[in-house]
């Protein structure tokens, strides 16, 4: 990777061996590397055994995850939070790994349509939840920063799976939560 930094650098007129591109290259590799980093990470290794049986029915919400992503069209950040709710169905997992199921699908070059779906499957998945809800919210660097260059827009994305799709009562309250 450093080398094909290096070789971006002089593609855009730039000198990379000029002091302050010098170690440009390999500093670029690596934040790349750690932007990228959910490719690296399995699922099993995230949530890491954490479910736990439980009798709780009622709404599960962690809101307010701050997420950090890389749009797959141009390379360029996108920056907000995501919502997730749950109704567990005999077991619920650690609270920490909603937000580390998060971090591990964001941390991809990747839409915000597929991302909020991937992190609601996953929860599905891995809870055997009766529902999941999952709200994304994120302001996009290529809109801000190229192109239309609309500095107030944010996307906003949903999937609501289960419980949450067909019952108008439960999505309701999901919403009402969210907005608290």
């Amino acid at each position: 990777m450093n080398r094909h930094y290096a070789q971006i650098i002089e593609a855009i007129g730039e000198d990379p061996q000029r002091p302050g591109l010098k170690d440009t290259p390999e500093r670029a590799a690596k934040a790349m590397a750690y932007l990228t980093r959910g490719y690296k990470q399995t699922l099993e290794n995230v949530v890491n055994g954490a479910l736990f049986p439980s009798d709780c029915s009622e709404m599960v919400l962690v809101k307010d995850i701050e997420l950090y992503s890389l749009c797959e069209h141009h390379l360029l950040p996108f920056i907000g939070r995501a919502h997730v709710a749950y109704i567990p169905n005999g077991k619920v997992v650690g609270l920490s790994k909603v937000a580390r199921i998060v971090d591990m699908f964001a941390r991809r070059l990747q839409i915000q349509e597929q991302l909020t779906v991937e992190i609601a499957e996953t929860l599905q998945d891995v809870t055997g939840a009766a529902g999941v809800g999952v709200i994304i919210e994120a302001q996009h660097m290529c809109m801000m920063m190229r192109g239309v260059e609309k500095q107030n827009s944010v996307m906003k994305t949903s999937a609501m799976l289960g419980i949450f799709r067909s019952n108008q009562a439960t999505r309701n309250e999901f919403l009402s939560l969210i907005r608290q």
